[in-house]
């Protein structure tokens, strides 16, 4: 009680009401009745990122066949899914929320949730910052009475706006014709998405409802949709302010009363520093979104350089106990740019921009207070955006594409797995003209039948890509280097290569347990040899196994082949 009313206190100052934290507690001893329990993390932990209808077929409800889909092909490979919201939504592919509470019909329902919940651990999204125009909360506001009356930040165009940060080009403050006239509201995101008022307690005690009632629904993980941008004080940059970062902490603790093993995700996507704030000193998000991770990894493989990769990953902090990196290098969004904006020169990112457009995706642009524009993200298939290097398309494009994601599953963290990488999706510019929205692009919906086609063609990108996938989840989960936790340790090997060491460099006396790796990826189209390999630790100067080939190599004599990835653990 103590510790709660301290956290509220943090958001909400002198003007505490002093019944929230009863409120808040009385809604969590009303949760705990029959939840479940979990796991800590380990390396068993790899979670399946998909939309509720990513792969369709013509007998079921999408999200029946989502769950038939992988059951057969997933089951004990993924250990838990993302399911992006499956609420009743009205624009963003579901982040424009329209209820919380309810299952999107054209989905399915909660049944079906709880089938999936059977045979995967889940991830629910919480959109926080807003929701949708047609929400009854927004019609509460709209007609002068109800619930929502107070929901939203209301705003005076005439103000000063500059310092907002902004990861939009719309316009911030947008006009609502409601019964007592024109009003004008705050909508970071879009003019459908409309900002709630957390400076109000009551949409605070709503959000509560709407955390636990999820966590009661299975969800294991809860991702913080758009989280940073909660909190407004005119005359600020209007991101990361302490009461967000109060909040944060005031949801892992209501987490934490229920089971400790349960895990919460900021999803901030934010210059690198920014971003991993939200660890707190460990009383905040279990994890974050590793959002510098996937501009870095696509920059190193399409100019076949990982100098940046190599730096930034050797100057990671330490963690805070029981916090941990949700690893990515794709996701229902794009690439989002603004992690490396002070690790990658401009004219780099606007190179690695020039060779999307290349290979038939988009830019997305932010708004700066200047009235300039910059990058935010880049819209593409991971796929598609590996097809060449910055010289133009070749013939690397599936070996370059799961160097990609075997570096994605060997960092330190829980890896995050795009169903549109497992599956090798190219860009869906069809779907891109029927939305009108660039992010389309790597949002298809798959018909199970026309997947299976594929999978059967020798040739396909389907058929060479999703069973070496399948066959990389089985191997890595049976590592004990790619715990969570385990150590990682980073060496500069050259530019060409990525050296990464998991777990304690082994001792003779313990090799056979292989409780350390050490993994090597050739990030170019070119045979390479590592010259640098005095500097890492003797037992992998010895003979060593690569655990995904067999093979057994000596460092000092082994010539990596183009894209080539090394597991290797000492061979006794």
């Amino acid at each position: 009680m103590e510790e709660l009313e301290l956290l509220l206190k943090q958001v909400y100052g002198t003007s505490l009401d002093p019944n929230l934290s009863e409120d808040i507690l009385q809604k969590i001893e009303q949760a705990k009745a029959g939840f479940p329990r979990y796991q800590a993390w380990s390396e068993q932990d790899v979670i399946l990122i998909t939309y509720g209808d990513s792969v369709l077929s013509k007998e079921q409800l999408p999200l029946q066949s989502l769950h038939q889909f992988l059951r057969e092909y997933l089951s004990g490979l993924v250990s838990s899914v993302h399911i992006l919201p499956f609420f009743p939504f009205s624009s963003d592919d579901g982040f424009s929320v329209i209820d919380y509470y309810q299952v999107n019909y054209n989905l399915g329902d909660w049944t079906d949730i709880a089938k999936l919940n059977q045979d995967f651990e889940l991830m629910f999204d919480l959109v926080m910052n807003h929701c949708s125009r047609q929400s009854l909360w927004f019609n509460d506001f709209v007609n002068g009475s109800g619930e929502g009356l107070d929901y939203f930040v209301e705003s005076d165009p005439s103000l000063d706006y500059s310092a907002v940060t902004r990861p939009r080009t719309s316009p911030l403050i947008v006009d609502v014709y409601t019964r007592q006239g024109l009003k004008h509201v705050w909508a970071t995101f879009s003019d459908d998405q409309i900002d709630l008022n957390f400076a109000n307690p009551k949409v605070l005690l709503a959000f509560v409802d709407i955390f636990l009632f999820y966590l009661k629904h299975g969800a294991r993980f809860i991702r913080l949709d758009a989280v940073a941008f909660v909190w407004k004080v005119l005359g600020t940059n209007c991101i990361h302010l302490p009461q967000t970062h109060a909040i944060v902490k005031l949801l892992r603790w209501v987490m934490e009363q229920l089971d400790p093993n349960m895990v919460l995700i900021t999803e901030t996507n934010v210059p690198h520093q920014e971003n991993i704030s939200y660890f707190g000193e460990g009383d905040e998000a279990h994890m974050v979104y590793q959002f510098a991770l996937p501009p870095l990894l696509l920059h190193a493989l399409n100019r076949g350089n990982g100098h940046y990769l190599t730096a930034w990953a050797r100057d990671l902090v330490a963690l805070p106990k029981g916090c941990n990196y949700f690893n990515f290098v794709a996701s229902h969004d794009g690439i989002g740019v603004r992690a490396v904006e002070q690790i990658i020169p401009k004219h780099e990112i606007a190179d690695l921009a020039e060779s999307v457009h290349n290979f038939g995706g988009f830019v997305s642009m932010k708004s700066n207070g200047d009235g300039t524009q910059n990058p935010y993200e880049l819209n593409i298939s991971l796929f598609d955006a590996l097809q060449g290097t910055r010289t133009g398309s070749d013939q690397w494009q599936v070996e370059r594409f799961l160097c990609s994601q075997k570096l994605l599953l060997s960092l330190r963290g829980i890896p995050g797995i795009y169903i549109h990488s497992l599956t090798a999706t190219e860009n869906d510019q069809s779907l891109v003209e029927q939305t009108g929205r660039t992010r389309s692009i790597n949002r298809h919906r798959w018909d199970r039948q026309e997947f299976e086609t594929l999978l059967a063609q020798e040739h396909s990108s389907q058929a060479l890509v999703f069973q070496r996938y399948r066959d990389l989840l089985a191997l890595r989960k049976t590592i004990p280097a790619f715990h969570p936790e385990s150590a990682q340790r980073v060496y500069d090997c050259g530019d060409s290569l990525f050296v990464l060491q998991r777990g304690d460099a082994p001792r003779e006396a313990d090799c056979a347990k292989h409780n350390g790796l050490l993994a090597v990826f050739n990030l170019t189209k070119h045979p390479q040899q590592l010259e640098h390999y005095a500097q890492l630790p003797h037992a992998y100067q010895q003979q060593c196994e690569d655990l995904l080939s067999d093979e057994k190599v000596i460092l000092a004599d082994y010539k990596l082949k183009p894209y080539q990835v090394l597991w290797l653990v000492p061979d006794l």
